[in-house]
């Protein structure tokens, strides 16, 4: 008989029919072949699903006319692959099924989100290009996972550039020469196209010049319980083209009754922003401050002058937080307050108090 997995085969010689055991021949398995030499390759991904009622966001100066009606939201649904090659390299790919498809608010579509390579040979002076978060602004760079709070706050949607397609040079100096300490320092200096992300052309010859500076001061233990404190600056120049939205993450433009909405260049501008933060943490308590400001300033091409003001922009938030049950459970309260110096007594504050598993929101205008 033959060894292995075996099939019946019938034959005929013209008078009678034979039968008898054959070989039967193996499908092979699914496997995956490395083109390169990977030494690591992750596919990841998360959902977040959102039931939002009343004014949800009358903080991020949706309401009025614009206000939002009661719903479930698909927030987020992202899927990425990352990874890292021997040749020093290492690489994200990810995109979420979650936004609009371009053609209407109210329809989902799937588009990326960071697409980017990584050259890391020397810790102090990497090479990162392709889609990915601009180096500016503290909040904006925390991933989704991580955040403390449901959204961003009204500041960081409104000044922060948001993902743009560039390259940046960007380390931490003191990795080799003092290892204990290679969290001292880090730099990021980035130059980008400035139009926001998914966008394959530029939309003038110039580009926007990004930069941030983070200091670990503290990385030990204060009354026994493990802290640091982190201290960090950004800026940041760019001059843009009528039609570029200068708020690509969150709203800006101050419309008739009060509300905001995103703000869209009608003519040229030049513009200039910075930002500092901070952030303690000591065991179980977290207490995280921001403050930024962006100057936008209509500037005359081709004998064509401003179509709109010149404005100051500026907000902060402070954020607290809590481990109630360690790991599990965190209690947070974040104060925030946005001006966006476009017309008189247009701030927007908010408190919100929130954990793991409960939240809610009070709004003042």
């Amino acid at each position: 008989m033959p060894k292995g997995k075996t099939k019946t085969k019938i034959s005929d010689d013209g008078k009678t029919y034979v039968e008898k055991a054959v070989p039967e021949s193996e499908k092979p398995p699914l496997f995956v072949l490395q083109r390169r030499p990977e030494l690591k390759l992750v596919l990841g991904g998360f959902i977040r699903f959102n039931a939002e009622g009343g004014d949800a966001f009358a903080f991020n100066g949706t309401f009025g006319q614009t206000a939002i009606n009661d719903r479930f939201r698909l927030r987020r649904a992202r899927i990425n692959l990352t990874g890292d090659f021997a040749e020093q390299f290492d690489f994200k790919m990810e995109g979420d099924f979650a936004v609009s498809d371009g053609l209407s608010n109210n329809r989902l579509a799937f588009e990326a989100t960071d697409i980017w390579i990584n050259w890391h040979q020397f810790a102090a002076a990497q090479i990162k290009a392709g889609q990915y978060k601009a180096p500016f602004g503290l909040e904006q760079l925390t991933p989704d996972t991580t955040l403390y709070t449901i959204e961003r706050s009204l500041p960081t949607n409104a000044i922060t550039p948001e993902r743009q397609i560039g390259v940046e040079l960007w380390g931490k100096p003191f990795t080799s020469i003092w290892p204990e300490q290679k969290d001292l320092l880090t730099y990021y200096a980035g130059i980008f196209n400035g139009n926001g992300r998914n966008i394959s052309v530029n939309d003038n010859n110039e580009f926007m010049y990004v930069g941030r500076l983070e200091l670990q001061l503290l990385n030990g233990k204060i009354f026994g319980q493990k802290s640091f404190l982190k201290l960090a600056g950004d800026g940041l120049w760019s001059r843009d083209a009528a039609g570029t939205s200068i708020s690509t993450a969150g709203n800006l433009l101050v419309n008739a009754d009060g509300s905001l909405s995103p703000f869209t260049l009608p003519s040229a501008d030049e513009r200039s922003a910075w930002s500092v933060d901070a952030w303690l943490e000591v065991g179980p308590f977290d207490l995280i401050g921001e403050y930024l400001q962006e100057h936008v300033e209509g500037r005359t091409v081709n004998g064509v002058p401003p179509t709109f003001g010149n404005f100051t922009t500026d907000g902060f938030y402070v954020t607290g937080a809590y481990f109630l049950v360690p790991k599990k459970l965190q209690a947070v309260v974040q104060w925030q307050y946005l001006n966006p110096g476009q017309k008189g007594n247009d701030g927007l504050y908010s408190i919100l108090a929130a954990s793991i598993t409960t939240s809610v929101e009070t709004i003042s205008n």
